[in-house]
């Protein structure tokens, strides 16, 4: 066993998942608030730490089924690089670091990790198993990094937050479900995989991710046009960025279903259309929550 099969099992390419509790910070508007950016950091290792944990024993539990699978077999315990009791004592070091670092920044932060960590051995040993339930677990797990930020640098957990983020990423898990499906490509052999996958057919998964597409649309068409974000951000701007949710959401869903990407994190840091889509409606998010209002005030002045 090699150090390096230890960083591997942690996965700490998927800790890009975790930029998702730095979201309050930008529409609380404290991105120039030296405090928020420290706690919020503070907020994303203590979720970094118990994620990996989380990721470490689900590859316990699945790794018979994992070499069945043409990527996931090359995972560590998949190959047998790292023996179980190995993994175990990693998976509680990274639990035990993680719940303290969140304890000495929060005691509310520290019940919002605990609850992810339950939500995740839940998803481990008994919900990955239950068809649809499976990727609403998922999505929850997203939405509990946002109250994460949120609780973190102290501000009002917003229902937008909750809507916009639970929709996208539910819409992102079945997108996962139809990946997964396309890349291994044999139903059988897909079933022994994931048995949630013999239910999630070709045709189920492209009317879910169709639906919960549409939903995250509508979802984030609302918020960008709602009294209350009109209000705090003093302009309604933030409606145009809708085409490039728009063609976001469109080309990760087409992506997935061809099968050309192992997960959404592959995605997010392989295809070039995606990031430049992701960075551009960051850009212009940005512009709009800083400097919205002063636009807006020009706009109407010269018309």
């Amino acid at each position: 066993m090699r150090i390096v099969h230890l960083v591997r099992l942690a996965r700490p390419e998927q800790w890009i998942k975790n930029g998702i509790v730095l979201l309050p910070i930008v529409f609380a508007l404290r991105l120039t608030d030296p405090a928020a950016w420290a706690e919020a950091l503070v907020a994303v290792a203590a979720f970094c730490l118990v994620s990996s944990a989380a990721y470490i024993v689900n590859d316990i539990q699945d790794r018979h089924f994992d070499r069945l699978h043409p990527h996931k077999k090359a995972r560590p315990l998949a190959a047998g690089h790292v023996p179980v009791g190995a993994a175990w004592t990693e998976a509680a070091v990274l639990l035990a670091a993680g719940l303290a670092v969140a304890w000495a920044l929060s005691p509310m932060l520290l019940i919002v990790i605990a609850s992810y960590v339950l939500l995740q051995a839940a998803y481990t040993f008994s919900l990955k198993r239950r068809m649809i339930i499976d990727v609403i677990c998922i999505a929850l797990g997203f939405v509990l990094r946002a109250a994460a930020g949120a609780v973190a640098i102290r501000v009002e957990l917003s229902p937008w937050l909750f809507i916009c983020t639970f929709t996208i990423c539910l819409f992102m898990g079945f997108c996962k479900r139809r990946s997964e499906v396309a890349t291994i490509g044999d139903t059988d052999t897909a079933g022994q995989h994931r048995a949630t996958l013999l239910g999630y057919t070709p045709q189920f998964l492209t009317h879910l991710t169709t639906l919960t597409a549409g939903i995250a649309i509508i979802s984030y068409l609302l918020y960008a046009t709602s009294a209350r974000t009109v209000e705090h951000f003093g302009t309604d701007y933030l409606l145009y960025t809708l085409p490039l949710v728009i063609y976001g959401i469109c080309r990760f869903e087409m992506l997935s279903s061809f099968g050309r990407y192992t997960d959404p994190t592959d995605l997010v840091l392989r295809d070039r259309p995606f990031q430049l889509t992701a960075v551009l409606w960051g850009l212009m998010v940005l512009a709009i929550l800083w400097q919205g209002r002063a636009i807006q005030h020009w706009l109407t002045a010269r018309y």
